[in-house]
């Protein structure tokens, strides 16, 4: 522990930034894996089944109250946004469908941009880091004693390559654990517009009406009785 603190020391301040950014981007990791692998991980499956089924039975109410018990996962929220509009017609079920996904997916992928960006500073402060040390090597070079030139030679040297490791180290991890991160955030919103496209095809079907002759061709049956009608009998005597 020592060691590390003395390595960030001999960086200079600029190695105590981004040791703070790498904080920063520790604590983003540690709650985004905490809220896309288990807060929101759910059965999506079995949990799709269960409403279908009820869906199905006609029992809407039932599917909002399981809905209402996994009120914190995203995918329960968004279908009981649609649910609750299952007795309307077409055009409002999908604007039900078009508000969840307006509603839920920000939930998933918010905040996560931000570990990239840390990425990207922690590296840019390396190379800030870097610059910095050769310019107090040139400066030695340039304007020191003789006697302590060597010295601030390799002191300016030294800032250089530990606030490049520094950068290195910090960025490395953070664009590795963006990859998962965003892999699994990805994963989710699709489950989310699979399913939830599912349920609002299962309740706009259900008010399709019965597929007979007068329903697909009304207007053919329609001219069909009305030529019927008009037809001189044919059976009828000459007088």
């Amino acid at each position: 522990m020592t060691s590390i603190l003395q390595f960030i020391n001999d960086a200079g301040f600029i190695g105590w930034c981004i040791m703070f950014v790498g904080f920063a981007g520790l604590a983003l990791v540690v709650e985004r894996a905490q809220v896309l692998y288990f807060k929101y991980g759910m059965n999506v499956d079995e949990f799709m089944t269960r409403v279908q089924t009820l869906v199905l039975a006609k029992k809407s109410d039932e599917a909002l109250v399981v809905c209402a018990q996994l009120q914190e996962k995203p995918m329960a929220q968004a279908f009981k946004t649609i649910l609750e509009k299952a007795d309307r017609d077409d055009d409002a079920i999908f604007q039900a469908h078009d508000i969840a996904m307006a509603e839920t997916v920000p939930q998933l992928t918010k905040r996560l941009h931000y570990l990239s960006m840390l990425a990207n500073v922690a590296t840019l402060l390396g190379l800030l880091g870097t610059i910095h040390g050769l310019i107090l090597s040139f400066q030695a070079v340039a304007t020191a004693d003789p006697a302590q030139k060597q010295t601030l030679l390799a002191h300016g040297i030294s800032v250089s390559m530990y606030t490049t490791a520094l950068g290195l180290a910090v960025a490395i991890p953070a664009m590795v654990f963006y990859s998962f991160l965003v892999s699994r955030q990805n994963q989710l919103v699709e489950q989310l517009t699979e399913k939830c496209g599912k349920l609002t095809e299962l309740l706009t079907g259900a008010h399709m009406p019965t597929l007979t002759r007068q329903t697909v061709f009304p207007d053919s049956l329609a001219k069909d009785q009305l030529g019927s009608s008009k037809a001189p009998p044919t059976n009828v005597r000459a007088s």
